[in-house]
This record gives structure tokens, sequence and C-alpha cells, in this order.
């Protein structure tokens, strides 16, 4: 699957039937909109309702692809899923095994296949899933899961097709060492621990909001976890687990997109459901570079207060460290500071190409192989560009830009309307992945765009 049909298939995922936006720049973002759960937390936790044996409830779901896809697989697998509004129900009491060329059919469509192998090998005793996509920013090699899985008892069999996998002599529990806190192997971990036979424990364990509000949904179904302040994570093995009920945290990624924008364009944004105490990394930063905000019972206003926005040096990392996943926004709004601003990336080693957009667009940026923050990372003896250096302020302009993944796309939506005159950008159904009715909201804040087809 290409990138034009990979964008189609995730704008279709959620009725969207258009792929390009035509931006008219220049306008401030203002008005109100409303957060729901984070992409990152829902769809693992309607992984999690494989492993239960009885019915749960999640709700404020956002209607993006990823948990379409999600949803997909769970119904391929025999899961019952029933959507109203924005609350899902899952009844797993029918779960079987998928026919391998149906759950091939979402090969490429998200990464997130990998997750479900801890549930289906405990509820079938094996389980298969297919060559997959997600955005490419960088090096996210499985191998680690397989390691994991093989640990807790797994035989793991690589086909052309995908990974097909069983557990002759079911799950147990296992010491494991995180070589660096991915939140994907916390995940594989968490799911996979939960109903093996005796105890795991996990030590350099990512310990990001999603995965503690994971932890207080598997707690809910019966699972004994205890979490240390030196990240080590250890779970008893529970022989059963009942269905959850449970509000799924809100996405600070989309708010910290929105709050980006808001200063980008010079405009005054409140973002219902947003939250401060899973943010304050960010607030601390948007603060710094000239922005301003409001914390409400309700949620947080972002606006641009008027004057210079001011440059930073910022460092990406693990939680509770500046997300990686508000650099990309950022860095836009960063071309209208006045002066020289660091962006050093320590978790993913190529996520900065969305730069390339930025630079036609008029920007000043500078990608560099040094570890350009206050210490080295892994990535500095490797040759990786992962330090950007932004001047400005600059004036952005129009231009034809092609989205390239979730987070580069969005902030490609964010320069194109800060930009001073028309820009088309293209593929925009793969930011459907993560950002909920994200053209209505465009609308709903006032910016000037047609859409195509």
């Amino acid at each position: 699957m290409n990138l034009t049909e990979f964008s189609k298939s995730a704008g279709a995922a959620v009725g969207m039937d258009v792929d390009t936006l035509v931006i008219r720049g220049g306008k401030p973002l203002q008005g109100r909109i409303t957060m729901k759960g984070a992409k990152n937390l829902v769809t693992k936790a309607m992984v999690a309702s494989l492993l239960a044996d009885s019915p749960s409830e999640l709700r404020s779901v956002p209607q993006i692809s990823d948990v379409r896809v999600v949803q997909g697989l769970l119904e391929l697998h025999g899961v019952t899923v029933d959507r109203d509004g924005d609350t899902l129900r899952f009844d797993p009491s029918n779960v079987r095994t998928a026919h391998e060329t149906s759950i091939n059919a979402h090969a490429g469509s998200s990464r997130i296949p990998i997750l479900f192998c801890g549930p289906l090998l405990h509820q079938l005793g094996e389980a298969f899933i297919p060559d997959l996509g997600g955005c490419h920013i960088g090096d996210r090699p499985i191998d680690f899961h397989l390691e994991v899985l093989r640990n807790f008892g797994a035989v793991v069999e690589k086909l052309p097709s995908g990974i097909r996998m069983s557990a002759p002599n079911g799950l147990h529990g296992a010491k494991i060492a995180l070589p660096y806190p991915s939140v994907g192997a916390t995940e594989q971990v968490l799911l996979g621990a939960v109903r093996a036979k005796g105890r795991t424990e996990l030590t350099n364990a990512a310990v990001e909001p999603e995965i503690l509000d994971l932890i207080a949904i598997l707690q809910k179904m019966g699972a004994e976890i205890q979490v240390d302040t030196d990240r080590t994570i250890r779970i008893e093995g529970v022989d059963k687990l009942v269905g959850y009920r449970h509000t799924a945290l809100f996405d600070r990624n989309e708010a910290a997109s929105w709050a980006c924008a808001a200063l980008a364009t010079g405009g005054d944004v409140f973002l219902e459901g947003a939250r401060q105490p899973e943010m304050t990394t960010f607030l601390n930063v948007y603060r710094k570079a000239g922005g301003a905000f409001e914390i409400e019972d309700d949620g947080i206003r972002f606006w641009h207060p008027g004057g210079d926005l001011k440059p930073v040096v910022v460092e990406t990392d693990v939680h509770p460290g500046f997300m990686t996943d508000w650099q990309q926004p950022l860095v836009v709004a960063l071309t209208k500071a006045t002066g020289i601003s660091i962006v050093h990336e320590t978790v993913y080693e190529q996520r900065f190409g969305f730069t390339e957009a930025l630079v036609e667009m008029g920007a000043q940026i500078q990608i560099h192989t040094d570890c350009l923050g206050s210490h080295a990372c892994r990535f500095g003896a490797r040759n990786y560009q992962h330090s950007a250096v932004i001047a400005g302020p600059v004036e952005l302009h129009g231009a034809d830009v092609t989205v390239p993944d979730l987070r580069g796309g969005f902030s490609h939506l964010v320069a194109a309307l800060t930009a001073d005159g028309t820009s088309r950008i293209s593929n925009v159904g793969i930011i459907a992945r993560g950002y909920e009715r994200f053209i209505e909201k465009l609308t709903t804040l006032g910016a000037d765009f047609d859409v195509e087809g």
C-alpha cells in the first residue's frame, strides 16, 4: 500500500471523502473545541478487552481511523463491538482465531496488531500478526516485542505474510529489562503478564500517563500491578480477568498540536477536556516561547498574547520529559520566534523529515547529526540527523505539500494556516489516524480553506 492509498484508506475509515485541503493562510484560529480520549491509550484499552471473560465499556473514544483498525481486528477475532456516541462496548465471549487473509487486509494500516499477541495467546493459545505499518519516523523494530513474548514462553514463527505464534504450555512470568523505556514494549509486557503464571518484573519501564491509565484499566479488570518510583513494574499473574468500565485519558498530543496552532497563527483556542498535570512539561516550554495559557476546570485556554515569540532549546524525552510528538507543531511556531531555537530529538532518529516542506515554505531550518541539547543521546554517534536549528522570525509562504506521517502532517496544516498565500495539502487522510474530525475543528476555529476529493 503506497502513501496515497494509505491516506485514502485512513480517511475513509472515519467517513472522510476528501484527501486534499486548499488552505488560505494568515487567519488566527479562534474558538472552542473538545479533546477526546488519547489515541495512545484508547487503542491499547480496546486490545485489553480481549483479556476479559465479560464485556467492557470504554468512554470518550475518538472517531479516528486507528480506532477503526483495532475495532476491525477485534471483530475479526469474534469480539462484538458496539458504538454509542463516544462509548464503545466490547463482548469477548466468542473470541476465535481469525483467518490469515482477513488479518492481512489490515497490514500496513497500523502497528497495533503486535499488541494482540499476548491476549490472543492467553485466550486461544495462538496468534498471527501481519506486516506492520505506522508512520515512518524512525526505527521501530518489533524484535524486542517478539523476544518479550518468547520470554513468556511463546513459540514464534516468521512467515512471508507475517508472524505466527503459539503457546503450547501457556505463558509464564519473566524478568525483563528494557534497554530503553519504550512505550510499546512496556505495553507488550503488561498485556502479556497480567494472565501469565507467576510474577513478572519489568525494569526501565515507560511510565507515560497513557501507560498508567492502561494499568488503571487492567487493575479494574482484576490484575495485580505495582509501579515503583525507579521505573520498575511488578505484575502478579492472575487466572481470570473481568470486563472494565473506564473513561479514557484525554489526548495530550492532540491538545499540544492545537495549542501550537493557536500560537503560530496568533490565535486564541480553548481546548475542552485538556488537563494540566499531563501537560506540565509542555506548558513550561509554551510559556518560555511566549505563549499564554489559562487553566480552567473543564479545559485549558491557549493564546498568543501579542509581541514577539521567544526562542527556546528543547530536548524530547520519555515522560516526564518533553514528548517527541509535541516537537513537530512546536517547530512551526518557533519559525515565528525572534532568534535561534534548537530542538534535540532523542526518542526517534528520523523525525525531522517534515521540515523539508517547511523549508520550501520559507522556514530557515538546519538539521544536524550532532547532539545539540544539554546532553548526548543514543543517536549522537550514529550519524542520524536528529537536531534541528530554527532561525526566526520568518514569513512562511504557501506551497504544495504531501503529508508524510501523522504528526508531521498536522504540522504542515499549521504551517499552511500561518503562511502568506495559498497552500495545497494532500494526503490529509493520514491525519485522521490520530486527530478526530480535524476538518470540522478547523472550520469551528475559523480557518479559511476548501476541500478537494
